[in-house]
């Protein structure tokens, strides 16, 4: 997943800034755009902590425009999202995931927790079960 960004010089404060079309609770700065486009992917990876938080479906990332800067996820987190939003798009709780698994819930909670370590396997099976199937491709 490949989030656009807009940026921005600020000529009040001096540097640059930095905020998400689609996810307008990320929004940052750095002195130079270099360190305004760093920032921006602890910003982004922030602010998706409140979407699971919430219990909200995270925003599918609108194309970038020509010459538009974009902030790229790690695949885990872009797998962990893929899960997380279909489970809220067919209404299953972790507990429910997990049986359908033939394993706990907190597992399950672990495969959707960002800070945490999680191998794709285990969030291809869990997708599987929903009826969907991640694929992988070179770009």
């Amino acid at each position: 997943m490949k989030f656009p960004v807009n940026l921005a010089s600020d000529d009040m404060a001096g540097g640059f800034v930095v905020t998400f079309p689609d996810i307008p609770e990320a929004i940052t700065q750095g002195e130079t755009r270099e360190e305004a486009l760093e920032m921006a992917q602890e910003a982004l990876e922030a602010a998706l902590e409140f979407y699971f938080e919430d219990k909200r479906a995270v925003p599918t990332p609108s194309k970038a425009e020509h010459g538009q800067d974009a902030i790229a996820l790690p695949a885990s987190l872009s797998a962990k999202i893929l899960l997380f939003n279909e489970m809220l798009a067919q209404n299953v709780r972790p507990a429910e995931l997990a049986r359908l698994l033939g394993t706990t819930p907190q597992a399950v909670n672990r495969l959707i927790n960002l800070q945490h370590t999680t191998r794709i396997d285990g969030i291809d099976a869990a997708l599987h079960v929903l009826g969907k199937s991640l694929e992988i491709r070179l770009a």
